[in-house]
């Protein structure tokens, strides 16, 4: 029986959530579910791309990944199922699995098709119950991905955002909850500085490593480049918006003129 990690943007004030484990339990009642999260800023897909790029190289093989953040539920997106280099993923087909597979390749895919494995009538709004969670517990359970739907070209699938940049031109991808902004660079070389929105931010290795309410950049835990302010919210200090330039530069090099969001 195979793991399922749960991320939603579903919240913990509603049931919805908590809907969708019971589902899962119904039908596959020895599957241990994880909540990876749930209160995700609603319908943000890329923000969601990046947790789901920031757990997937700590889940085991063969695990099952429910995400669903889905601002087009009920309209022409498609609903997947995708197999991984090592995971499964049950999501709707709007990018949210972009950035999971720069870490985790896709090399199936299908789209699933509810009558084919459930008798229960279908929401228009909420197939994170009657879509998705039935589709993760039947893969948890070993049930063959080929009866969920009809196969469909990885190459077909969705793609949302910049991508992982590996040159020294990026820019933000979303915030976490404290202010600090993510960016979608992955330094190949340790840079000097990082400039953004006319500032040219030291990199250091942590927050403490410049005074408190100053702004630095350094390399966060998913391995990508983040700015932050010590004690404080850059996206407030800084006045970042998502899609800000952000630019690496070694000490010879002048920064490029940027224009404040």
């Amino acid at each position: 029986m195979k793991t399922v990690y749960f991320l939603s943007d579903f919240g913990v004030a509603d049931a919805y959530a908590g809907v969708c484990r019971a589902v899962i339990r119904r039908r596959a009642p020895a599957a241990p579910v994880i909540d990876l999260a749930h209160d995700l800023p609603p319908g943000d897909v890329i923000h969601a791309a990046f947790q789901l790029y920031a757990a997937v190289p700590y889940l085991e093989d063969g695990a099952v990944v429910l995400a669903v953040v889905d601002p087009g539920v009920g309209g022409r997106r498609r609903a997947l199922a995708v197999r991984g280099e090592r995971l499964w993923y049950v999501a709707p087909d709007n990018g949210l699995l972009s950035l999971a597979f720069e870490k985790d390749p896709p090399r199936r895919a299908w789209e699933l098709r509810p009558e084919a494995f459930t008798n229960e009538r279908v929401s228009a709004t909420f197939h994170g119950r009657d879509v998705f969670a039935p589709a993760a517990a039947l893969l948890a359970a070993g049930f063959p991905a080929a009866g969920l739907g009809e196969e469909v070209e990885p190459a077909s699938l969705v793609r949302a955002g910049p991508g992982i940049s590996r040159s020294n031109e990026g820019e933000v991808l979303t915030f976490d909850r404290f202010g600090n902004a993510i960016t979608n660079l992955e330094p190949v070389a340790t840079p000097e500085a990082v400039h953004v929105v006319g500032r040219r931010l030291p990199f250091v290795r942590t927050f403490s490593d410049v005074a408190p309410g100053e702004a630095l950049a350094y390399l966060g835990s998913a391995g990508l480049v983040e700015i932050a302010v010590n004690g404080g919210s850059a996206r407030d200090s800084l006045r970042l918006l998502a899609g800000a330039a952000v630019n690496l530069h070694g000490p010879e090099e002048e920064p490029p003129p940027l224009a404040l969001d």
